[in-house]
Parts: structure tokens; C-alpha cells; sequence
């Protein structure tokens, strides 16, 4: 019995070590809800608590792909092209059920390209999706210079209303998180990325593939992640404006970088967990929405958000030089 006790303390530990420090974001969340409650009469209005949802939901999701890509010690800055991209496929006219498996797939090949380039080629990770992210751009403006375009009504109907009082995205968030939820810890993949990442962060880039993972493979698998959910980041903002915009994705991959390190998650790979992202997501969205409401300019926002992330980033622990 002793033995089984020690197992099992020794398993939880082990599990806890692997989550990252989620807790404190969480009273984060608590002080500003709390604060934002006090502080002003419009933060508990239905509509605005609506909406902090509804500008939550694309970040969160993007989030959530950019955590995949992170455990193992990598980022993707190609996601907030993915996600313009992804709004200008579905405007180009034509029915969802053409549109939306397209716009998933070619998104799975963008993520494919980046794990290639940064497996095969050596190239680092900032540096492959980087340059994907220019070469995007430049195809998405081709499809789509201005916003404008033409949403197919499935992708609009799935986002806006609700079912029997419940909001539309809250079905959205509760869908991506289960769906991540079963890829990092119902299946042997999400297990490898922990394994890959915490070699990677402790200097033994080979440990994992001593064990016998594919590691290469699983790097690949990760970034294909990322950019799927990415692309439903996509599929949602273009049902909410209802058109197909070039610049909607701007910036959506260092707020999404972000709100994985501040949900706890180890930029250095390895450690870190779903529910930290998605209180991650949300302390980001709170801050948002606040500012918004206190009438605080958007630069200065942008600025207060860069802080956060040096911030996060700096007091992490890191082994080596770089992320």
C-alpha cells in the first residue's frame, strides 16, 4: 500500500511539474473581474459580457494551437498570417462545405511546410515561420487586397446567436478546448510533446529520441496543429465580420504567445498546460476589454501588452540563451 501511495504522490508531482504556475494567473483573473466589476457599470451589461467572449474566443484558440508548437521549445509567428489568410479563402465565394475543409487544409500544409523547414533544413523556428508569414501576406493580399468578400452563411450562423440562451462561441471554445484536450492528454502525442520539449529544455536535444520518439515527426505534427487551430481562429473571425479582411490576423501571434506564457507555460519547451492557456487568453481579454472601456487608447494598449510579454518572458527560467 505504501508503495502504491509513494506511485502515486510521485505521478502527481510529476504532473504538476508539467502544468506550469497556472494558479496565479487564475487569482489574475478573480482581481480584475473583480476590479472591472467595481470600477465600472458597463463591465457586467449581457451585451459587453457578449462580446468579451466573443473577442476572447479567436485568441484563446489561437493560443491553444500556439501551445503545441511551444512544448516542444519552438513559436510560430505565423499565425496571425494563417488566420487572414484563412478569412480570405472563405471570401472568395462558394459553398462551406468546399470552403472550410480548403481553407483547414491548406492551413495542415502551411504547418506541415514550417515543421519541414525547421526539421529537415535546420532553420529556426522564428526564422521558417517568419518568412511563412511574409509569403502569406503576400497571398493573401493577392486573394484579397481590401477587406470585403462574401462569408458562406454556415460560417456566420455558427458564431452569432445561441442555443437555448447559450452563446454561439461558448460552444466554439468548449469544442477547441475538448478537441486539444484530447490531443495533449487522451493520446500518445501530447505525451511525446511534453517528452520532446523537456529534453529540449534541458539541453539534451537527443534524450527523446534515445527513448525511441519520432521526434522530428512530432515537431511537424506540432506546427500542423498550430496552424489548424489557427485557421479556426479564421473560420470564426470571418463568421463575426462577416467578410474576408488581410489584416484581421495582425498581430494575433505575439498576443498569442503571450497568453501561453503567461498561462505558466515554459517558452523553453516541455512544461505547461491547456487550462493555463486558457486562463492565459482570458487575463488577456480582460485587459482588453477593461482598457476598452476606460477609454484607453489602442497604441497604448499594444504597448501595454509588449510590456507584459517581456515581462512574462524575462522572469521565466531559462538554461540557455534564447526562448
Amino acid at each position: 500500500m505504501t508503495n502504491m501511495k509513494t506511485t502515486v504522490n510521485r505521478f502527481w508531482i510529476g504532473a504538476q511539474s508539467r502544468q506550469g504556475l497556472w494558479l496565479l494567473p487564475l487569482l489574475i483573473v478573480a482581481a480584475m473581474v473583480l476590479t472591472l466589476t467595481v470600477g465600472t457599470s458597463q463591465f457586467l451589461r449581457p451585451e459587453n459580457l457578449f462580446n468579451l467572449v466573443a473577442q476572447a474566443m479567436p485568441l484563446m484558440i489561437t493560443a491553444i494551437g500556439q501551445l503545441f508548437v511551444v512544448l516542444v521549445g519552438g513559436l510560430d509567428l505565423s499565425v496571425g498570417s494563417v488566420i487572414s489568410f484563412t478569412t480570405a479563402v472563405l471570401a472568395i465565394g462558394g459553398p462551406g462545405y468546399l470552403l472550410i475543409p480548403s481553407a483547414i487544409a491548406l492551413a495542415a500544409l502551411v504547418g506541415a511546410t514550417n515543421g519541414l523547414v525547421i526539421t529537415r533544413f535546420n532553420v529556426h523556428p522564428i526564422i521558417a515561420t517568419l518568412g511563412m508569414q511574409y509569403v502569406l501576406l503576400g497571398v493573401t493580399r493577392i486573394l484579397r487586397p481590401t477587406s470585403g468578400g462574401t462569408v458562406p452563411e454556415i460560417v456566420i450562423s455558427s458564431v452569432s446567436g445561441n442555443i437555448l440562451g447559450i452563446p454561439m462561441p461558448i460552444f466554439w471554445g468548449a469544442a477547441v478546448i475538448f478537441i486539444a484536450w484530447k490531443l495533449l492528454y487522451g493520446s500518445r502525442f501530447g505525451l511525446h510533446l511534453f517528452a520532446i520539449g523537456g529534453g529540449s529544455a534541458a539541453g539534451s536535444e537527443d534524450a527523446a529520441r534515445n527513448f525511441g520518439l519520432a521526434v522530428k515527426r512530432n515537431i511537424v505534427l506540432a506546427y500542423v496543429a498550430s496552424s489548424c487551430f489557427a485557421a479556426l481562429a479564421g473560420i470564426f473571425l470571418a463568421g463575426r465580420i462577416v467578410s474576408g479582411d488581410p489584416n484581421v490576423g495582425l498581430l494575433f501571434e505575439l498576443d498569442a504567445i503571450t497568453a501561453v506564457a503567461i498561462g505558466g507555460t515554459q517558452l523553453s519547451g516541455g512544461v505547461g498546460s491547456l487550462h493555463g492557456t486558457v486562463i492565459g487568453a482570458l487575463v488577456l481579454a480582460l485587459l482588453a476589454n477593461g482598457m476598452n472601456l476606460l477609454n484607453i487608447s489602442p497604441f497604448i494598449q499594444t504597448a501595454i501588452k509588449g510590456a507584459i510579454l517581456l515581462l512574462v518572458v524575462g522572469t521565466q527560467t531559462r538554461k540557455r540563451t534564447g526562448l
